[in-house]
Parts: structure tokens; sequence; C-alpha cells
């Protein structure tokens, strides 16, 4: 494929047309922030390994390989090396998820793909990092969001931390810082012609999150508790309420002015000079959850509509696509049947869309071969011309 076909933008491709990206299938993070590169434009080609990743999820249903193409490899395989390293060689950014030392084991970490492609960059998306005590020792989410304070913090104080799924660690901790360290990686390789390797730690990506917190608790204003914060709960006016049928209200009414139209709206304005009493606020969220109990939650959806008193209904997965804000916007499209979250974030000149569903292993076999000109990558019976 020439470099002026490999540019060309069609409508819906997004700004990253152009950017060719390997994956190294795995699970969790690393392929999320694969399709983030996917949905912003990029041709992403997974390198699927015999058998599957051990996902216990029907491949067609995986929207985090949409917008992908996929090729199998055994890695483990005297030829399977050398494909991956083809495809390295015309690409420009390569991500991969193992433990430290196993990629480099297998032939395909970086000294060897950045020997064949020095403008390469190597994302490795791993949970405690690349060094380190614990580097090559198995984690999940939870237990690399437990290390770093945030998982801590969240829940009330006389239960166990609340468990945030794991889009904490996994996706905002992981995902997404991989992803800004492999264009600011790419920006620098596209200005000097050196390639380089991002080390994205999950520990690291959440321990940065907690930035503001920090410096909250250096200056006294947070403490180390759970539950005894403006923004962990232990604030009246900021957190959830109860419903008559026990469903629940979202309540973020910090300001000034959004608490007094918050109280006057729930009907107790009586006790609006509690809001800076903290002594008092105990009392105050015995009178707003009271309240809160009195109606259902879509009773007090319909109360807090067109209002900045700053509450809102805490929705499920399935009615989230139908609220009417984010049905306006768009926030959730349909593809092949499946309900999920469009592309985000959303850009003037180059807008990206849902173009093609999950990408299914060895499906793009022969189309890659061809587009990546890796002819040896095609399945013997047919011919990549």
């Amino acid at each position: 494929m020439s470099e002026a076909k490999r540019q060309t933008r069609s409508p819906g491709d997004g700004p990253l047309t152009g950017v060719r990206v390997v994956e190294l299938a795995g699970i969790g993070p690393g392929p999320f922030a694969a399709m983030l590169l996917a949905d912003l434009g990029a041709d992403v080609v997974r390198v699927d390994r015999p058998g599957g990743p051990g996902l216990a999820i029907d491949p067609a249903h995986d929207v985090t390989n949409r917008n992908k193409r996929s090729v199998v490899v055994d890695l483990k395989a005297p030829e399977g090396p050398a494909l991956v390293l083809d495809l390295a060689e015309r690409a420009d950014v390569l991500i991969e998820g193992y433990r430290p030392g196993v990629a480099e084991r297998l032939g395909v970490g970086p000294d060897d793909c950045r020997a064949r492609n020095p403008r390469l960059v190597y994302g490795r998306m791993t949970g405690w990092g690349q060094d380190g005590p614990l580097a090559r020792r198995a984690g999940h989410d939870i237990g690399y969001i437990a290390l770093t304070g945030a998982l801590g913090m969240i829940g009330v104080p006389d239960r166990p931390p609340a468990v945030p799924a794991n889009l904490l660690g996994d996706y905002a901790g992981g995902s997404l810082y991989l992803v800004v360290g492999v264009l600011a990686a790419l920006h620098h390789a596209r200005a000097t012609g050196t390639g380089q390797v991002v080390d994205a730690a999950i520990v690291d990506g959440t321990a940065h999150l907690s930035s503001m917190i920090h410096g909250m608790l250096a200056a006294g204003t947070w403490q180390d508790l759970r539950g005894a914060n403006l923004l962990d709960g232990g604030c009246p006016f900021y957190g959830t309420y109860e419903t008559a049928d026990g469903r629940y209200m979202a309540v973020g009414a910090l300001e000034p002015r959004f608490y007094a139209e918050f109280m006057e709206l729930l009907g107790i304005p009586e006790h609006a000079p509690a809001r800076d009493d903290m002594a008092r606020w105990a009392e105050l969220r015995e009178a707003v959850a009271a309240r809160f109990k009195s109606r259902t939650r879509d009773e007090w959806t319909a109360v807090f509509a067109n209002s900045d008193a700053c509450a809102a209904p805490v929705l499920t997965l399935r009615e989230a696509p139908h609220h009417p804000h984010l049905a306006a916007r768009s926030t959730f499209t349909d593809h092949d049947g499946i309900t999920q979250p469009a592309p985000a974030p959303r850009f003037s000149a180059t807008p990206t869309t849902v173009r093609t569903g999950p990408a299914l292993p060895g499906a793009d076999t022969d189309a890659v071969a061809r587009d990546w000109h890796v002819p040896r990558l095609a399945t013997p019976s047919r011919n990549p011309q």
C-alpha cells in the first residue's frame, strides 16, 4: 500500500488515519487502549494467539476489539516471532501486555522490534511496571489500586472499601495512560525519527490520578479516612441516597448557590444553614435521606429536571443509553445488534465512528498480509496480491 493511500481519509475514520498499530493479544487494559487508538482511526492489527486469550466472552461480543483487524500467530512456533517482526517493521506502534521479560523470551521484545524499525513506539502495559519488587508477580486491578491508596478511599467508613469494577485501575490508570504515552512518543518519533519504549504501569497511572487528593492531604483539607471528606461520600450534599422504590439519586451540590437550589427543591430549606457546620452534617444527612425516601427515583428526577441543583438519577447500564441527554448526544451507539459506548472524545474536522464490529480471531489475515506487505503472513491457500 502506498504512503498516499495509507493517509487517505474517509468520513468517520478519525484523526489517527494512517497510523499502524500492532497489538499483541491480551485481556483488560491493553485491548482497551488499542480499541481507543482504533476508534481514533488507527489501523490496529491484533495478533491473536491460537485458542484465544482466555477471556470468557464470545469474540463477536467483545467490543474492545471493534474497529480492529485480527491475524492469528503462534509466537511459540518457529516462524511466529518473525511474522510479528515483519508487522512491527511496518508499524508505528506496538502494544503488549505480558509480564516483564516474556516478550523478550518470545523474540518480540523492544530490542528485537526496534532493530527492525527504529521509529517504532513500543507500548508496554502492566499492572506493577517493568521493574520493582512486584514487577514479575501476578496481579489484577483490585490489587493495583489497593497499593496506591485509591481503593482505600472508596466506600463508607464502617464497611469494606467499595470495588469500582475495573474502571479505575485497568482503564483509567492503565489504558488511558498508555494511550497518552504512546501518542506523546509517536509525536516525538515523527519529530526526531527515533522511537522509544513506553512503560505504562497501572500503579503509576492510578497514583497519578490522585494528585489533587495528595495536595489536599498535604494542605490538611483531606483526612486519610474513608467517607470523611468532601468528595468521598463524607459530605451530605455530595453522595447518593436511596429513594422510595429502592433506587438511588446522586447529589453533587457543592457550590452554595447550587446547594440552595437543591435544598429548596428537596423541600427542606430550613436545613440549609447546616451546610458549613460539619458538626451538624449527620443531622443534615438524615434529613436529606428521609426526604429522598419519600418519593421514587423517577419522581425525584422530575423534581430536579431543568434545575442547577446538581442531582441526577443513578441509572443502570441498560438504562443509561436511553437517558434523553445521552440519547441526544449519541453517547451510545448500536452496531451489529450490540449497544455500546460511541467513540470519544469528539473531533470537529476528523469525526470518529464504529466502523467495524469486534475483530474475529484470524478473520483478516489475508487482507492484512496484502495491505501491510507481509506476504508470508497469508494463508497458504490464498495469494494476497
